[in-house]
């Protein structure tokens, strides 16, 4: 468990289970007791369950009568489906952000590219995941749609606990982050349909790299 808020200050506890979630300090499937959680913030379980039911309408954990709350765990094809929804959102975003783009803009993309360079060069699979999810925000900013951002990011939160980055030999981590630059390329070019072309080769190139461990009980769940 995550505590952020410091000692001697109010704990938020919604924040700080959020990230441990998404970090995957708490992995899919992890039980998630409500006095325990309750007992290492110092409050009662009423904040708690609180924090839960808005982390359950995100996706991020699930219950069940008579068991409790757990970390959220997606079978392949769940996963698979918001991979498809990130990637129809990430396209109409691009479209629209191509016309949009500044020095400023171009540099946080250079930036986050450069982040994840460096994640793949030290084999850190947790900074490729946080630099990857800085380099797809920053390419869509500029598109102004805050609302499909949110949506964006929510399908992007929902895969985050299988951490999948971590599942990913080294060789397919490079040629992922090669996609990456050729995205740089178009963006920086101004050129849509080029940018969304290799955005589609990328999403291409995740599924299957990802289909290699559809079977890993510890990442996806048996579908019922």
């Amino acid at each position: 468990m995550v505590r952020t808020s410091g000692a001697g200050r109010t704990p938020s506890l919604e924040a700080d289970l959020r990230r441990a979630i998404l970090t995957g300090d708490q992995q899919p499937g992890t039980p998630i007791p409500i006095d325990e959680v309750a007992a290492f913030f110092g409050v009662s379980p009423i904040p708690v369950r609180e924090a839960l039911k808005t982390l359950l309408a995100e996706g991020l954990v699930e219950h069940r009568s008579h068991v409790g709350y757990s970390v959220a765990k997606l079978t392949f094809s769940e996963f698979k489906e918001l991979y498809d929804v990130r990637q129809a959102l990430e396209a109409a975003a691009l479209r629209a952000a191509v016309g949009r783009v500044d020095a400023e803009h171009e540099a946080e993309v250079r930036a986050a590219h450069e982040q994840l360079g460096d994640a793949v060069e030290r084999g850190d699979d947790r900074g490729y995941d946080a630099a990857a999810r800085r380099f797809h925000l920053a390419l869509i900013a500029p598109s102004g749609m805050q609302r499909l951002v949110k949506m964006y990011e929510s399908a992007w939160n929902i895969t985050e606990p299988a951490r999948p980055m971590s599942r990913v030999p080294a060789a397919d981590r490079a040629a992922l982050h090669a996609d990456h630059e050729r995205m740089i390329e178009a963006f920086q070019a101004r050129d849509a349909d080029a940018l969304i072309a290799q955005s589609d080769e990328h999403y291409a190139r995740l599924r299957t790299v990802i289909s290699r461990f559809a079977d890993d009980p510890e990442c996806f769940v048996d579908p019922v």
